[in-house]
């Protein structure tokens, strides 16, 4: 049975990890733009409460003594159009963006010394000093954000790697789920979180299917064992018509009626778990003939090479008959058989097998395509069951040229 092989993905662990890496470099990158944008506003700030408080201290000593101090000028040529005209005894301050030379910018404050056209007495204060530390701290906040960086990424991918395990628990409980194992279950699972949440319903929903698969089985095994009776009872009065076309069509009715209600009975059995295999070393060319022969029908057969199997000759001798008979009953002759080491392919010359067939595998009462015949759909249903027990590989395909091919591949 082909299985659709899954699409390759990055481990989840990467992806979180990728996602702290990238979380904390948007993050370093945003504090280190506001501590940049902060201290430079910071720099402004007192370098205006600097100029500020220099004037007065100048104004102070100009009045007094006449003279300039802490590099107060009078009326200096580059001093801003905003503080040529400050209005009388007032202080007012005002930024200077030009930089030339070593003379960054500049923050300006200006007072009149006396009244209206007096000379203003003016004092800069050079913000080159303070904003050279800028790119320095620029620096140091990037080596800051690359070791922390350093440090949390194997951190993140150290968390990401404990979800992961955590996940993939639950994924495998699903798979075997899926793949038939009623009787996986994550179990209890650390952390009272979403994980565990979705671990306890993957476990709950299990449960809920396995009661009620079980219920099914069991509906159909008692309804097949309860039909056992009465069909047998059937072929009795059967033997009691008088012979003629009529007692041939209710023979066949009612023999067919017995097929379904065996295979009914098989199935549950095999669903159950209740068979057992009884090996034995057999020459498996010989008993894939014998199923061949016991199921009347016409098979080209090949030997490519003799080999002794330890098996259960009777249950390899139903699935190849199965094989067989779905061949002729929803395929086309030839039918060839051929046995090689310990593979045997059952290949018919009919329209193949259905899509649906090749993605999921057969389903009960399920024949496919119309044009590959009527029937219970239980025979590669039972074949597929009897395969797996006894360990083998049931696969069906469709040749290039037209046919159905069932291989089935025993273990060594």
């Amino acid at each position: 049975m082909h299985t659709t092989p899954r699409p390759a993905r990055a481990p989840l662990r990467w992806k979180i990890a990728a996602l702290a890496a990238a979380t904390a470099c948007l993050v370093a990158a945003a504090v280190g733009v506001l501590v940049h944008l902060w201290t430079a506003h910071d720099i402004r700030s007192r370098a205006e409460a600097q100029a500020f408080n220099a004037v007065y201290s100048a104004m102070d000593v100009y009045r007094r003594t006449g003279s300039l101090a802490d590099g107060a000028e009078l009326d200096p040529v580059d001093l801003p159009a905003a503080l040529r005209h400050p209005a009388d005894g007032e202080r007012h301050t005002a930024y200077d963006g030009h930089a030339e030379g070593n003379s960054g910018p500049s923050y300006w404050a200006a007072q009149r010394t006396g009244g209206p056209g007096s000379p203003v007495l003016a004092l800069r204060v050079n913000l080159a000093p303070q904003l050279s530390d800028l790119p320095r701290l620029d620096a140091a906040m990037a080596v800051a954000s690359l070791v922390a960086l350093a440090a949390a990424t194997p951190a993140a991918v150290y968390g990401a790697g404990l979800l992961a395990r955590r996940l993939r628990r639950v994924a495998e409980t699903a798979g075997r789920i899926s793949a038939g194992d009623l009787d996986a279950r994550t179990g209890p699972t650390k952390g009272g979180d979403e994980v565990a949440d979705i671990a306890a319903t993957v476990d709950l929903m299990a449960d809920s299917l396995g009661q009620r698969l079980r219920s099914e089985r069991q509906f159909t095994a008692d309804v097949a064992h309860e039909l056992r009776t009465p069909v047998g009872g059937l072929l009795a009065a059967v033997d009691l018509l008088p012979a003629g076309e009529t007692e041939d069509l209710i023979r066949a009715r009612v023999r067919d009626l017995r097929g379904l209600v065996e295979d009914l009975l098989e199935i549950s059995q095999l669903d159950a778990g209740a068979e057992e295999v009884a090996r034995a070393r057999v020459p498996l060319a010989a008993v894939v003939r014998e199923a061949v022969l016991r199921t009347g029908f016409e098979a080209e057969f090949a030997v490519a090479a003799e080999r002794t199997v330890e098996t259960d000759p009777r249950r390899l001798e139903r699935i190849v008959g199965n094989l067989v008979v779905n061949a002729h009953r929803h395929g086309a002759a030839p039918v060839l058989v051929t046995v090689q080491d310990r593979t045997v392919v059952v290949r018919d010359h009919g329209p193949g097998f259905p899509p649906d067939l090749l993605r999921h595998g057969p389903r009960r009462f399920h024949t496919g395509a119309a044009e590959r015949g009527t029937g219970h759909g239980l025979g590669l249903t039972i074949a597929l069951g009897q395969a797996r027990l006894l360990g083998a590989e049931l696969r069906f395909d469709n040749a290039e040229d037209g046919g159905a091919v069932a291989t089935l591949r025993l273990p060594g």
